[in-house]
């Protein structure tokens, strides 16, 4: 099957994702040996134990990075948005799964040829070490939101979280998004149950705070109020 060939002039993310550090000539040089990849909602990119011999920026949609059990348990771990990298760098094999959520675009290179690029374009390597802090700090923060808080607590954190990822300017949500998780993953990632995530987010609407449109998407009324849950 015929790959198709990286077009970074018409990229989503081409002043966000790590390769934004590179001038004009580097970034034709990076996607030479790269292609473009889609993925449907629930399709694996890379599973765990598999041959760690590609690796990922994402330019639209959402993906899962998620560990299972001994007794086959889902364990969603962080989230990936556009601009994230995804994969493991200097790993001979993947240790966790990354599934797609939604519908998804990424820019797909093999592992040993962008290692190689870290080590031509210092840009690149530092752009790209920024943006695993930012992927780090967004981490954290879910799990402040979720050690030792009350259920409200937890899903009021999340879908401030939701919220601020699916808008550029970070310090604020977007007013209007959708929660690209089921039910029951929100419940696996925040360690409550369904009903719980159910009855949390049924409060939040009834006080005003959220209104549901449809399966998942989320209308933010008070962006304020929301916040002072998490608390």
């Amino acid at each position: 099957m015929a790959r198709e060939r990286l077009q970074c002039d018409l990229c989503s993310v081409r002043n966000e994702g790590a390769c934004a550090a590179l001038d004009e000539s580097e970034r034709r040089a990076l996607a030479r040996f790269g292609h473009q990849r889609n993925l449907a909602r629930g399709e694996t990119l890379f599973a765990a134990g598999d041959d760690n011999d590609m690796c990922a920026t994402l330019t639209s949609g959402v993906l899962k990075v998620a560990s299972f059990d001994e007794n086959g348990t889902e364990h969603i771990l962080s989230l990936i948005h556009p601009a994230g990298f995804a994969g493991e760098l200097f790993e001979q094999h993947a240790h966790h799964d990354i599934v797609a959520l939604t519908d998804c675009e990424l820019c797909l290179f093999p592992r040993a040829e962008y290692e190689r690029a870290l080590e031509r374009y210092p840009k690149l390597g530092q752009a790209l070490l920024r943006r695993s802090w930012t992927d780090l700090i967004d981490a954290r923060s879910l799990l402040a939101a979720i050690a030792g808080k009350s259920a409200m607590q937890r899903v009021a954190g999340f879908v401030l979280a939701m919220g601020r990822s699916a808008n550029d300017a970070k310090c604020h949500p977007a007013i209007e998004f959708d929660m690209v998780l089921t039910r029951g993953e929100i419940a696996s990632l925040l360690g409550l149950t369904i009903e719980t995530v159910s009855r949390q987010l049924t409060r939040l609407e009834t006080d005003g705070i959220i209104r549901r449109k449809g399966a998942r998407g989320i209308l933010l009324l008070h962006a304020g109020r929301l916040e002072a849950l998490t608390a």
